[in-house]
């Protein structure tokens, strides 16, 4: 897949635990561990905008596109 997720990179420069997210964003750890895995085939806008609220970043720190 073209598209990387760099959920665990922001993760690690917040110092924030998975669960800890996943709490604050409203989402089943095991829903976040599938997205952080780039397995999750989409991603709500929603979702997308309570992850960068709680980390303070851009949607392009965590998810990047690089061609194949």
């Amino acid at each position: 897949m073209s598209i990387t997720v760099n959920l665990d990179v922001m993760l690690a420069k917040r110092k924030m635990k998975s669960k800890d997210l996943a709490e604050v964003i409203g989402i089943t750890t095991a829903n976040l561990s599938i997205l952080k895995s780039g397995k999750a085939k989409a991603v709500r806008f929603s979702t997308l905008e309570a992850i960068c609220k709680a980390l303070d970043c851009q949607p392009a720190d965590i998810l990047e596109y690089t061609a194949d």
